[in-house]
């Protein structure tokens, strides 16, 4: 049951910056606007909304769960040290609240960012599919080895049996 809600909760998570990528992608002129209005250079909004829709379906898919999740907390937290930084505003303190809860949702996931319904998973399940299969192979060459040495061992220690035939049956 925990298995599927660590796969809910990262669906949840990742819709997230899906959509917020999306929209600072159609919006790039108020978003580089926002940007600029916190004290960034403005040509940050494609590459912040790029970033935020790869690493969403990266998240969503399970690829590299652990990696975008730690990178996402980052942005997030930084975020809340640009953008969201007048506490004394309810507004801007709700939002800090906010993103540190998802900060704290992507920490889980680092935390937790092997399970299943993940590619991470099922790249980590077939390579150990193909260790368990090359450590039969090597298990089976090393028995056929054997063997063979085995052969070579009894034919050397094997005594050549010469028949005493009559002189006139040669």
């Amino acid at each position: 049951m925990s298995m599927i809600a660590v796969f809910i909760g990262r669906l949840f998570i990742a819709v997230i910056f899906i959509v917020s990528g999306i929209n600072k992608l159609i919006h790039v002129a108020d978003t580089n606007a926002m940007i600029s209005a916190a004290g960034l250079p403005s040509g940050l909004a494609i590459p912040t909304g790029l970033f935020e829709l790869v690493a969403g379906v990266c998240l969503a898919l399970g690829i590299a769960t652990r990696l975008w999740a730690i990178l996402l907390a980052g942005f997030v937290l930084l975020t809340i040290l640009f953008f969201h930084r007048e506490f004394t505003d309810p507004m801007q303190a709700m939002m800090a609240m906010k993103n540190l809860a998802i900060a704290g949702g992507l920490l889980c996931l680092f935390g937790y960012g092997h399970t299943r319904w993940s590619y991470d998973a099922l790249r980590a399940r077939r390579r150990g599919e193909i260790a368990q299969h090359d450590a039969e192979l090597r298990a089976r060459e090393a028995e056929l080895r054997a063997a063979r040495a085995e052969g070579r061992a009894e034919a050397v220690d094997t005594p050549v049996v010469v028949e005493k035939r009559p002189f006139w049956r040669r």
